[in-house]
């Protein structure tokens, strides 16, 4: 048969969470690359509004949602053999951290049972796909060291990060039993400017717009003095996409290597709105964690070594951004 005749096949990859910030952002990657982009989506009243990120990212048309719920096994299996994904992307989760304890049931059954249910429709319907799972670095919780890689002991201090944990250990689980290319992408935290308001980065950017422009005087939080590594969620899709692209699975700590507290990341914010912080922050007791995650320290010499991956964009330049378009995007509300 003449090679030229043969049709171009595009890779396809199926992506749970794909109106989230890292699905968004990993759907326009993926685009880029020639994929064929399916996304799971739970249906829901808000679900026109969650569509917000992909559109703002300009993919919205370009990618093919499907109706499914990672509690239901059986949406599961009829999506992944429906679509027959070369990857799977796991994103999906209850996220914010401080709802965990307000709901641990449905984190438990989203974040963590959520995973299993999808390696195990995955390896009915799709066992030869690659799986990527979107662990945390909030599974560290109270560090058993002074600086965190791969084979750092997990100690959780949140129903979040306790069922990340255990989704991170089934993916280890399935790519052992059944010899999955099942690989953990431990992230330090990572944001954007589609990143969701209840998270501390874009709760201090959004603040800030609405004092720059007079519709606020205060921005009220909790513990400033937490440390935490940011890199902007841009940089680390691409290092989920490049996870599969491995001849062998793994798990690999992603982060910046940079640590900071959030009072240093509000200064960013702040100097960059010409404003002075000290004049507007104001710390509410209630905004604390029950147990909170003090420090956190990333080593990703793996990531570097392996992947070949490193972050392109500053934890300045990405405040920068971040504020620039809550300016935009309240001025113009």
């Amino acid at each position: 048969m003449d090679n030229g005749c043969i049709a171009f096949m595009s890779k396809r990859a199926l992506i749970t969470g794909i109106t989230g910030q890292d699905g968004a952002y990993l759907s326009k990657l993926l685009l880029e690359k020639g994929y064929e982009v399916h996304g799971l989506v739970r249906r829901s009243s808000t679900s026109e509004v969650n569509g917000t990120r992909l559109r703002w990212l300009g993919v919205i048309d370009d990618v093919n949602l499907f109706d499914g719920d990672l509690t239901d096994l059986g949406s599961l299996i009829r999506i992944i053999d429906d679509v027959q994904p070369q990857e799977i992307y796991n994103l999906a989760a209850q996220s914010f951290v401080k709802s965990s304890w307000q709901q641990p049931l449905l984190t438990a059954n989203v974040t963590a049972l959520g995973c299993l249910h999808v390696l195990e429709a995955m390896r009915i319907a799709s066992p030869h796909a690659r799986f990527y799972q979107a662990s945390s670095s909030e599974m560290f919780g109270m560090v058993r060291e002074p600086v965190q890689n791969e084979t750092t002991p997990f100690y959780p201090r949140s129903p979040y990060a306790a069922a990340k944990v255990y989704a991170h250990w089934m993916a280890v689980n399935y790519r052992e039993s059944f010899g999955m290319h099942a690989s953990s992408g431990i992230l330090f935290n990572h944001e954007s400017p589609v990143r969701g308001i209840e998270f501390v980065t874009r709760k201090v950017t959004d603040g800030v717009a609405r004092i720059k422009l007079g519709k606020a005087s205060e921005l009220r939080l909790g513990n400033i003095n937490a440390r935490r590594d940011w890199g902007h969620s841009q940089d680390y899709v691409r290092a989920m996409w490049l996870m599969l692209q491995q001849d062998e699975p793994g798990d690999y700590v992603i982060a910046t290597e940079r640590t900071v507290t959030v009072a240093d990341m509000c200064r960013i914010a702040f100097e960059h709105a010409g404003l002075e912080m000290d004049r507007h922050i104001v710390i509410d007791p209630a905004l604390f964690r029950p147990a909170e995650v003090d420090f956190l320290h990333a080593d990703a010499s793996k990531a570097r070594a392996e992947l070949g991956w490193e972050p392109a964009i500053s934890l300045e330049e990405m405040i920068r951004e971040m504020v620039d378009v809550d300016l935009e995007r309240i001025a113009s509300s």
